[in-house]
């Protein structure tokens, strides 16, 4: 595998990590929101990851293209079908006309779990990219013995 195509893979998924903590940070600022109905309620987003494959051109009788490196893409961001929170508070100026507001549907706890993995898988790959790096600079010095 060239060097080129390891920071494509890395570059990809720190991307998409980075898309993921942006999701999380997203619905975190708006655990809290209140909303008069349930259709303007925030709904917590998430990410979904499609996997690329790129084809390797493989000759010598095989007979179709063999898989070869994975990069991976934000495919969507999709709004979770959780339920919102719907609390009676007939004394908040947004209530609907039964006395009722909504909240969000963000899962706090479920959030900072994902925050804890898209950091790590990120700091993984920052730790790819870096790794490489030092083995590029220890083959341009034995090139100079």
């Amino acid at each position: 595998m060239a060097f080129n195509s390891i920071y494509e893979i890395a570059g990809s998924a720190m991307r998409a990590q980075t898309v993921r903590l942006n999701t999380v940070a997203s619905n975190l600022a708006n655990a809290d929101s209140v909303a008069g109905s349930e259709q303007k309620a925030y709904h917590a987003l998430k990410p979904v990851f499609a996997t690329l494959y790129q084809s390797m051109d493989v000759s010598g009788g095989q007979t179709g293209p063999m898989l070869g490196n994975a990069t991976v893409r934000v495919a969507d961001l999709v709004q979770s079908d959780r339920n919102v929170d719907r609390r009676y508070e007939p004394n908040n100026p947004i209530a609907d006309g039964k006395g009722f507001v909504y909240y969000s549907n963000v899962n706090v706890v479920e959030e900072m779990a994902d925050m804890m993995s898209a950091s790590r898988t990120f700091q993984s790959a920052a730790d790819v990219i870096t790794r490489t790096n030092s083995m590029q600079q220890s083959l341009l010095r034995l090139g100079q013995a």
